[in-house]
């Protein structure tokens, strides 16, 4: 199974002794099912904001990176995470008080219909228990999805990630609608489209005797290629599925925290209210913690028939973690960094759009942005080849992005939310010199 921006083993005889050295010795130890960035792999030892640094000592300015929101090594983080394993960690079995402080502190930032927080290790498991819970309270079991949607690992989130590859078969309970993409018809008709493709999907499950539990999308269709506009064109799909008598579910883990600039969640973008909430990923700043956020009347069924246990989710060391993140997005104005930086760069991309002829589109949303490469900008034709030599180029030149789209012809930005305005500049000037070298 091919991977966008993946290393391809048959050139490791252009890698340095030490990288060959490095991937033999991972081959032999973990098998054959990972897969390594880049056509030349990075061996990285230290991070530290935006930054990280190779064993040469090289910096590389990270513009991937979204797990590490708050910056890679973040010191208030770090500390917050020591203090905490010093003195207990244990599970949500016995009382504690750093659940109960981390919660009431992150339900303050969803609407109050949102009000129950149950916590998990990754973002895949809050996918499995949103999905869990979705078919108590509905009674159905049809889950409908995007195009190349990534939702995640477990056996139930995997048949439910058609980005995984045709490998990994999707459900029969699973419908797949095309994405909403507002480059290739009038942003104006996006949000009718999409919610004419759901209806589709549900009245497709109806025939086959399966009853709608959810429409479950990433607020910003990451995987899919970056979608976020017209903002509101979530909402009629929304609609057609609650008509149906199923969910929505918000998939948080990539778009939230902050990241889109002019909110701190995506389904806010859409002036929505989702019954669940799925987070995770930035959550912890890299630490293992995640979960989901329920209107109670979803979740009472569900926690009256059965109970829930997770051995290491919301233990008192990740929950101390997520709530120093939390801290360090509100106390830093990084939702407001992220508008300003991100607004910058959309602004330089599109200045680079009418330079460079490759580039399509630009779209995104704070410190999102997804670039789509074309080779005719009237037939709009994916750029696949040309888009890996530039996420390679870049690499070469020392700044970390990737792709995304099922074609991975569309740049894929999101750095962590520290990300400054001389972080942007170097790289415009970057993928500059790299589109004009192409």
């Amino acid at each position: 199974m091919t991977m966008i921006n993946a290393y391809a083993p048959d050139s490791a005889g252009s890698l340095p002794e030490r990288e060959r050295a490095l991937i033999a010795r991972r081959e032999r130890l973990l098998g054959p099912a990972y897969r390594l960035f880049y056509a030349d792999p990075i061996h990285v030892v230290r991070g530290e904001g935006s930054s990280l640094y190779d064993a040469e000592g090289n910096r590389y300015l990270d513009a991937y990176n979204n797990v590490a929101s708050v910056g890679h090594s973040r010191p208030e983080v770090v500390e917050a995470m020591a203090r905490q394993a010093a003195v207990l960690n244990t599970h949500t079995r016995y009382l504690t008080d750093g659940i109960l402080d981390f919660a009431e502190a992150f339900l303050a930032e969803f609407p109050a219909e949102l009000s129950h927080l149950m916590l998990t290790c990754t973002g895949s498991e809050a996918n499995d228990l949103a999905l869990r819970v979705a078919r108590v309270h509905t009674g159905g079991t049809g889950v409908v999805i995007a195009h190349n949607a990534y939702h995640g690992v477990t056996s139930a989130l995997a048949e439910m990630s058609p980005s995984l590859g045709a490998a990994v078969k999707l459900g029969d309970h699973v419908r797949v609608v095309p994405a909403p993409d507002g480059y290739r018809m009038p942003e104006a008709e996006v949000g009718a489209a999409f919610a004419r493709s759901v209806e589709a999907a549900i009245a497709d499950l109806r025939e086959k005797g399966i009853a709608p539990a959810a429409l479950l999308v990433d607020t910003i269709f990451s995987s899919s290629g970056v979608f976020t506009d017209p903002a509101g064109f979530l909402a009629p799909a929304v609609e057609v599925m609650r008509k149906a008598g199923g969910l929505f579910i918000a998939d948080e883990v990539q778009p939230g925290f902050g990241r889109l600039g002019t909110h701190m969640w995506g389904f806010a973008r859409h002036g929505l209210v989702p019954d669940i909430v799925t987070v995770g990923k930035p959550m912890g700043n890299g630490h293992p913690v995640a979960g989901a956020v329920f209107r109670p009347e979803v979740i009472e069924a569900f926690g009256k028939s059965q109970r829930y246990f997770n051995t290491f989710g919301g233990n008192p060391v990740s929950c101390a973690v997520a709530l120093a993140v939390l801290r360090v997005i509100k106390a830093d104005r990084l939702q407001e960094n992220a508008l300003a930086v991100g607004t910058e760069m959309i602004d330089g991309l599109r200045a680079l759009a009418a330079k460079h002829e490759l580039i399509g589109d630009v779209r995104g949303s704070g410190l999102f942005i997804g670039v789509e490469m074309v080779r005719d900008r009237k037939l709009k034709t994916p750029a696949s080849e040309e888009t890996a030599r530039v996420v390679n180029g870049m690499r070469q030149r020392r700044v970390l992005i990737s792709a995304t789209g099922q074609e991975g012809h569309i740049l894929k930005i999101r750095p962590p939310l520290v990300f400054s305005s001389e972080d942007a500049k170097l790289f415009l000037a970057t993928l500059d010199e790299v589109l004009t070298a192409l």
